[in-house]
């Protein structure tokens, strides 16, 4: 048995968040609990808060579906048409031409890495990710340095409770588009203050916090070439990771609404 995440990157047309946020706590959910390996799906909205401003957010809503398979050829795509049912409904807005909506499905390297920050039995209040590529040839070097050394800083930023990472799998779901990077990087927050997290993440980065924290110099085994994406819980859906339920509906934050 191998663990597998799917993305889905996607927008709604205006005025029908509603009809969206129903059908998939309600009747999505249920066809999706007929699925082999299925462990648990949630969804997110992404925040205004970004701690790389400068990087397009072409998508407002992420869906995260999570599995655990002996052979995801075969059970992979039969997600493809429950999330379909979306698009027939009109719940996609997507323009011709414009392929904004995305699918990505990656094979993980191990499921949550968690710090002493995580409260466990706490639902998460959001995750960012990561569309990243490692540089050519040192692919065992970037897999070195986040394992043992970036996943362990990130995770200790108050706010960032936990990781986990993979890579592009050879099983997608059509729509089939372009992905810019074959390495995820899955975080996960619990924190009503993301300013913080995301201004002190930066500040230890660049060695500058109040906390006297300054992380490795970021190794130079990892491409530039990649994209990041901040987004907070909205599906008051339960899901499971690790052995733990968490549900809930955190869809109120200071700075949103």
């Amino acid at each position: 048995m191998a663990l597998y995440t799917t993305l889905h990157l996607h927008n709604v047309p205006a005025g029908r968040e509603g009809e969206y946020a129903a059908w998939f706590d309600g009747p999505h959910h249920k066809a999706l609990g007929a699925l082999r390996g299925f462990k648990g799906a949630h969804r997110y909205e992404v925040t205004r808060e970004q701690i790389m401003p400068d990087i397009p957010q072409p998508w407002r809503f992420l869906s995260v579906y999570d599995f655990d398979l002996p052979d995801p050829a075969i059970d992979i795509p039969a997600l493809g048409p429950l999330i379909a049912e979306a698009r027939d409904f009109g719940l996609i807005a997507d323009v011709p031409g414009d392929e904004t909506e995305r699918l990505y499905t990656f094979r993980l390297y191990s499921d949550w890495k968690g710090s002493a920050n995580w409260r466990r039995a706490e639902p998460l209040s959001g995750v960012s990710i990561i569309l990243g590529n490692y540089v050519a040839g040192r692919k065992a070097e970037y897999l070195k340095w986040y394992e043992e050394v970036h996943s362990v800083e990130v995770t200790n930023v108050p706010g960032h409770v936990a990781m986990k990472r993979g890579e592009l799998s050879p099983v997608q779901i059509e729509p089939r588009r372009y992905c810019p990077g074959d390495q995820l990087v899955l975080c996960a927050q619990q924190t009503d203050d993301l300013t913080f997290t995301i201004k002190d993440f930066s500040a230890r980065a660049r060695g500058v916090s109040p906390s006297g924290i300054a992380m490795q110099p970021r190794s130079s085994s990892g491409s530039f070439a990649r994209t990041v994406h901040y987004f907070r819980k909205v599906s008051g859906t339960k899901f499971w990771s690790g052995g733990i339920a968490y549900a809930g509906d955190l869809s109120v934050y200071p700075g949103k609404g």
